[in-house]
């Protein structure tokens, strides 16, 4: 297994958001990467089902260790292995194992479960979750993380899929402690142009709006 980096709490909280790369060529990912650090994002996560996912992570893990370069779409032990052999400091599950939730608990690896109901986010919590992610987002909305929040309040939650720069707002204002993006945040038309200086300057503009709702992440 290689030796993984140090996941930095301090980091994260500066720009509370994940990164999602799903389905992004190791090139593409080798031109977008050096852009998420110079903008401030300073977590992201490439997802198992991606192309090379394996040797993404290991090479970002390696050119970045000031980066948190995680894995998702992690369903089972199998997934969990590769993720950890590649140098994940971090794992994103869209569902709820707990097989990968306590081994990771017990090995002091962050992990931020899938979890939609108030019966499964609770459940991820009481398993030892860094912070559930709440997923699907996007189909209730923020009105519903706050409904959540209500009774749940000392569960950290990330909203993920379908956050956009349009609704992250609400997302935080409801009590969100991140957020995870993907498509919204790698924009699929700046990327198929490769246009770059465009997408760096959508990475800043994404940036700079977390920023500018205050410090919103107990760390």
């Amino acid at each position: 297994m290689k030796e993984r980096n140090k996941f930095c709490w301090q980091s994260f909280g500066t720009t509370p958001v994940i990164g999602i790369i799903r389905n992004l060529s190791s090139e593409i990912v080798e031109e977008v990467a050096p852009l998420c650090k110079k903008a401030g994002l300073a977590t992201l996560e490439i997802t198992m089902n991606t192309e090379d996912a394996p040797q993404i992570i290991q090479s970002l893990s390696m050119q970045y260790p000031d980066l948190n370069i995680g894995a998702g779409t992690v369903l089972e032990m199998d997934d969990l292995e590769r993720a950890l052999d590649a140098g994940a400091s971090f794992i994103v599950t869209p569902v709820l194992n707990e097989e990968v939730i306590t081994y990771c608990v017990r090995n002091d690896i962050p992990i931020f479960p899938g979890a939609l109901t108030p019966t499964e986010i609770y459940k991820a919590w009481k398993w030892g979750a860094s912070a559930v992610k709440v997923f699907p987002a996007i189909q209730l909305g923020a009105a519903y993380l706050k409904e959540l929040r209500a009774p749940l309040s000392k569960i950290k939650l990330l909203p993920t899929g379908g956050v956009s720069f349009d609704n992250i707002e609400s997302f935080f204002q409801a009590g969100a402690f991140g957020v995870g993006m993907g498509g919204a945040l790698f924009n699929k038309s700046l990327l198929l142009k490769k246009d770059f200086e465009k997408l760096y300057l959508h990475f800043e503009n994404v940036v700079s709006r977390i920023r500018s709702f205050g410090n919103t992440t107990e760390l």
